[in-house]
């Protein structure tokens, strides 16, 4: 393993990606594979015998997320930069991996050439979100953007983790619906629905949603 090369760690429930990956990142320079794994406790168990600097993790998991992941290797292994590698790209997976601690987010269908740019940028301690990534985050502050006759201070009352708990509320989903939904704790969910009510000085389910649809954070229709 050499100590001059950017070590990587590439986290996937699919061996075929890990090999792939191997085969590209030992030709490179600067970049070195310092390993695989398939599960959340091979990752940590290689982390505590290796040194890494960055961990290309999915988030498509059999038992813990790639958010879950990335949070236990943020809190054991602070110094060590995730980038997440994955299908995923919907607003809710970006904003949580981001939350739980990732540095950048890249799509699996991005070139090999992106990924090795955003490695290096990571691991300088830099941020990096994939060209494909940036126009999803620019079409959803579009549409944002469209809703008329919305206060400013409406729009910006809620924390996007609010706006994504409000949305599945809206649903009718149950605290452990969305906490399986958003990969956080059913008492987390409780805690922002409080927070919720008290920014939106609603009193009710019925008030709250109302109160959505009036300021165009949920459409009338939010099925």
């Amino acid at each position: 393993m050499s100590k001059n090369k950017i070590q990587v760690l590439v986290i996937d429930d699919h061996q075929l990606i890990i090999d792939g990956l191997k085969s590209i990142l030992q030709d490179e320079v600067d970049v070195a594979f310092a390993g695989g794994a398939n599960s959340m406790a091979e990752a940590l168990t290689f982390l505590s015998h290796h040194p890494v600097d960055v961990v290309l993790a999915d988030i498509s998991m059999p038992v813990n997320s790639g958010i879950e992941i990335t949070r236990k290797i943020k809190e054991i292994y602070p110094d060590v930069q995730v980038l997440a590698l994955t299908m995923h790209e919907d607003m809710i997976m970006i904003t949580s991996m981001i939350e739980a601690g990732a540095s950048g987010y890249l799509l699996k269908r991005t070139s090999m050439n992106e990924v090795l740019e955003a490695i290096r940028v990571v691991a300088s301690k830099g941020k990096y979100l994939g060209r494909e990534v940036q126009l999803i985050l620019m079409e959803q502050m579009s549409l944002k953007d469209q809703v008329v006759d919305t206060p400013a201070t409406t729009m910006n009352i809620l924390s996007i983790r609010e706006k994504e708990i409000l949305n599945l509320v809206s649903k009718e989903l149950s605290n452990e619906e969305i906490a399986n939904r958003l990969f956080i704790s059913e008492r987390t969910v409780e805690t922002h629905r409080r927070n919720i009510f008290t920014k939106t000085k609603t009193k009710s389910i019925v008030g709250l949603i109302k109160y959505a649809i009036k300021s165009g954070l949920i459409s009338q229709d939010p099925n």
